[in-house]
């Protein structure tokens, strides 16, 4: 029997495997109902020197735009934005302790809105073990899995955003389904309305009025 070729060793599986269980820094993402004149503040425990990253977007309600605003543990203002429909705010953390970020929808008095946010403390680990320390270049399979991993993040953050690009879209399609409804309704009972007076009308013109003549006794 002749022998087999060498079978490849476990660098590349352990490699990949390293690679899919790769760990996203802290992160918290949430869709929540923000009802109008109303005010909706998240806690996050960050420690001093630690970067975070807030990206928000309105997916419902009005003109899909809300106030939004970032404290610090002492009370300071970091960031705040008015009436956006979208942004992104990235800090690096001066002061360990809680910090907040509000989401405001106080002027409005009548839309509520659907938010979306995606919170997230700390830096991305390195992929490979050492890799942070490693100054050697890396090999064909370390840069593979580096691209990769790279490409994986890309496909990770589009399907985000197309993800709320339908749901931002489904709305708007709903609202001018709901719009067009009422208006057909409307125009119906219009068109009936007016069809009836027609009617009456032009009966009114071809019905003879008999004069009345009251009989006289002598």
């Amino acid at each position: 029997m002749g022998s087999s070729g060498p079978r490849p060793g476990p660098a590349p599986l352990l490699l990949l495997l390293v690679l899919l269980g790769a760990e996203r820094p802290g992160a918290t993402e949430l869709t929540f109902e923000l009802p109008d004149s109303a005010e909706q503040c998240f806690h996050e425990a960050v420690e001093s020197g630690v970067k975070f990253s807030l990206d928000f977007q309105v997916i419902t309600g009005g003109h899909y735009d809300v106030d939004c605003y970032v404290k610090d543990p002492l009370g300071n203002t970091i960031y705040r934005g008015t009436k956006k429909q979208y942004d992104s705010f990235t800090h690096r953390a001066e002061a360990t302790g809680v910090y907040q970020f509000c989401f405001s929808n106080e002027f409005s008095t009548f839309s509520h809105k659907t938010v979306y946010f995606d919170f997230q403390v700390g830096d991305e680990p390195p992929i490979l073990p050492d890799m942070g320390n490693k100054v050697t270049a890396l090999t064909q399979m370390e840069s593979a899995c580096v691209t990769i991993h790279e490409a994986l993040k890309t496909v990770i953050d589009s399907q985000t955003h197309y993800r709320l690009r339908e749901a931002q879209d489904r709305a708007r399609a709903e609202d001018l389904n709901s719009r067009v409804s009422y208006w057909s309704v409307g125009e119906t009972v219009t068109l009936f309305v007016v069809s009836v007076s027609q009617v009456l009308l032009l009966r009114s013109f071809f019905t003879e009025k008999r004069p009345t003549h009251g009989a006289v006794h002598s």
